[in-house]
């Protein structure tokens, strides 16, 4: 591919997310279609801060290793490169290595043999206390603070990467790419732009690809085959009753994103003002329009930090008597908990070092202020007590202080006693152990698009690759 001069640049995205479950017909058919390489995406922060802060994937071993090995064969049998980003959900170097251990397997289990690029992604904390201290790190909207001590705090930091490391690696002869955090998608426009196709169109044919099918009409299992050329991208899927039309992949297009039209990434802005959507059959989307506008460079932190230690109760309330005063009656019973809590736990619990939150489902749990039926009770509602403390030990105790009130704390319309809250588990108390949040929501202002990440090559070959 390196010395031809391509018309159009053809790619695929077997999945989702690595892990998700990619259909092996499916991946076989799109790779008779002659790709020129495959890319997937393989983490989200829609798994929230666990998995940085804590260094844990969210798919388990076995599914990731089922569908890393099908990319790696299909690529070494097609002798095409393949691009994984956000390795092991959060992109941090302990999930980068757990990837590539996996990958070390299949390896020598397919007896494959793959140049292989590892690129990180965790930042160095003196590195960024230099940026901070140069104004080279600026806040976006909403940000929280951010200092020394926010950087020393976090449990890791990550940078998300745009194409150029992606591209250096390729440039250096890698088979196969695997990055720690990178933007979901730049995964796929850093080859086209290599090959100087039109940057509008190649950064937007990755923002279709990159969820695999759910640019299709209705999600379902398969593999997604895009088309670059100068003028157009063409998006199709590989899989059983899957199609692409006008609407799915406008819609997709505009998809976790707040502005519609204009998508920022590390280079620059794609501007989908003028982009065109056209079914070229039943299953074929054609995307014509798309520009791209350079920018100064940024690179988006992602940071995570320990929150405290967590126990929950999960129960159920259908009194209507109480339905109709929730609020008020959830009032009464924390303030009668923080009476116990301390009177009971006295200085090992200072209020201002816990927290107790009732999550109410059925009620305005899930849009809260912006429920657009908050006037209409259901007969039954959920209530889901979350205790957090800075040790696992005072947030146990949290908990199963709420307990007996949660039970049989009155009302005015109760004669005798009752039970209000039907506990789903026993034992009520159920430890979460540590809890994380996000504490970064900044962009840093490197020298150059690659000072930020960290790459290393190396072969990997099974025991009878040459």
């Amino acid at each position: 591919m390196a010395n031809e001069k391509l018309q159009q640049i053809r790619f695929m995205s077997p999945v989702g997310s690595v892990g998700g479950g990619i259909d092996g017909a499916a991946l076989d058919e799109a790779l008779a279609r002659a790709p020129h390489f495959i890319a997937c995406d393989a983490g989200t922060t829609d798994a929230g801060p666990f998995s940085l802060g804590m260094g844990i994937p969210a798919f388990p071993r076995e599914a990731v290793k089922r569908d890393l090995s099908l990319m790696l064969r299909a690529g070494r049998k097609a002798k095409i490169p393949v691009i994984i980003g956000s390795a092991g959900t959060a992109g941090a170097d302990v999930h980068v290595d757990w990837v590539l251990e996996i990958a070390r397997e299949i390896v020598t289990e397919h007896d494959l043999a793959l140049r292989t690029a590892v690129i990180y992604a965790e930042q160095d904390r003196a590195y960024l206390k230099r940026l901070l201290r140069e104004n080279r790190i600026i806040p976006l909207d909403p940000a929280p603070s951010i200092s020394d001590a926010i950087i020393d705090g976090s449990s890791r930091i990550v940078g998300m990467m745009g194409v150029e490391p992606l591209q250096q690696a390729i440039s250096d002869g890698a088979d196969f790419v695997l990055a720690g955090r990178c933007s979901d998608s730049a995964l796929f426009p850093a080859i086209p732009l290599m090959r100087g196709f039109p940057p509008g169109l190649a950064w937007h044919a990755g923002k279709v690809s990159e969820c695999g099918t759910l640019v299709c009409e209705t999600l379902g299992r398969g593999v997604i085959f895009t088309t670059v050329s100068q003028e157009e991208i063409t998006v199709r899927p590989y899989g059983d009753a899957l199609r692409c039309t006008p609407q799915s992949v406008a819609a997709h297009s505009l998809y976790e994103n707040a502005n519609p039209y204009l998508h920022r990434e590390c280079s620059g802005t794609f501007d989908l003002t003028n982009s065109t959507f056209e079914a070229i059959d039943g299953v074929t989307v054609r995307i014509r329009g798309s520009k791209f506008i350079p920018e100064p460079y940024t690179v988006k932190l992602e940071g995570a930090e320990l929150a405290g230690y967590q126990s929950i109760i999960v129960g159920g309330i259908r009194d209507p008597f109480i339905i109709r005063q929730l609020d008020d009656w959830l009032g009464s019973v924390r303030n009668y908990i923080d009476e116990s809590v301390a009177r009971v736990l006295g200085n090992k619990a200072d209020k201002g070092s816990y927290s107790i939150v009732f999550h109410k489902y059925g009620i305005n749990a899930v849009m809260g202020a912006l429920e657009p039926y908050a006037k209409h009770l259901p007969h039954e509602v959920g209530i889901i007590l979350e205790s957090t403390a800075p040790t696992q030990d005072i947030a146990h105790k949290l908990a199963q202080l709420s307990r007996q009130p949660l039970l049989h704390y009155p009302i005015k319309e109760w004669v005798g006693s009752t039970t209000a809250l039907a506990c789903l588990h026993n034992p009520a108390v159920i430890d979460r152990g540590p809890v994380y949040r996000f504490n970064l929501n900044h962009v840093a202002v490197p020298s150059t698009p690659v000072e930020m990440f960290r790459t290393h090559f190396m072969d990997l070959c099974g025991s009878r690759s040459s």
